[in-house]
């Protein structure tokens, strides 16, 4: 009877807050997905003639683009779990877009929203032609700059705050976000080997071996934002972590 309750309660005074903000940022990556493949178009070359941007893999070789696309898809299964499937706190049998909403927030939707916003204000605020020279000013507005690269820190966190989630092993969350950012490692690779330019700047000014340190300082600083969701997340929701690990013994 308390469990029941305390679920009738929780669903009663955020459920409605939580869908719009679901709706929300749904429509809001959506549209701004659609309107960087569609209406902002780099210039090829900056001021002093370096190549910045080549048509090889268009805006899929951005990891901004490629997280967008996951924040995207998270809110819109979201938004479905917050129809047809379950928001319970601790379901004994959640249905699989539950499981799905849960793995895909835990593995790919936190720690890479937070990866590409923090490394981009800070690479933005030591140097910004670094990550987003001036010469994209123009031809990349501000409010599409906020979205994809402060918004999608700033709804993920009030996510984690107002959704609770069964967090997958430990092995199985990082064994999926591994492959999904090593993946991208090769990915900007292959787009260097047939275009001649790295898709960051950034990687133009470091030589071999500060490339492969700041490779594994990404990853390692990605495995670690995974660690911190999971510890956010038993921090947040403990009394609903405890309930779970009781309901599965």
């Amino acid at each position: 009877m308390a469990t029941s309750s305390v679920n009738r309660v929780y669903e009663g005074i955020y459920g409605s807050l939580r869908t719009l903000m679901h709706l929300v940022a749904a429509v809001q990556f959506s549209y701004g997905i659609f309107y960087d493949y569609n209406y902002v178009h780099f210039p090829a070359t900056s001021s002093n003639d370096a190549v910045i941007y080549h048509p090889f893999g268009g805006k899929f070789k951005y990891l901004t683009f490629l997280d967008a696309i996951i924040q995207a898809l998270y809110y819109v299964v979201s938004l479905v779990n917050d129809f047809v499937g379950t928001n319970e706190l601790a379901p004994k049998n959640a249905p699989t877009i539950r499981k799905f909403k849960d793995y895909l927030m835990a593995t790919l939707a936190f720690p890479v929203a937070l990866n590409v916003g923090v490394t981009f204000w800070t690479l933005y605020a030591i140097d910004r032609e670094l990550v987003f020279p001036k010469v994209l000013d123009p031809v990349f507005p501000s409010w599409l700059n906020h979205v994809l690269h402060t918004n999608i820190m700033v709804f993920i966190v009030l996510e984690l705050f107002t959704s609770y989630r069964a967090y997958p092993k430990r092995s199985k969350g990082l064994t999926g976000l591994a492959i999904f950012m090593v993946s991208y490692l090769i990915w900007i690779h292959i787009i260097k080997h047939y275009s001649g330019v790295w898709v960051y700047p950034v990687l133009e000014v470091l030589q071999l071996p500060q490339r492969i340190v700041f490779f594994v300082a990404v990853l390692g600083f990605t495995f670690a934002l995974y660690l911190l969701g999971e510890f956010l997340n038993n921090i947040v929701w403990a009394k609903e972590v405890k309930l779970a690990k009781r309901k599965s013994t």
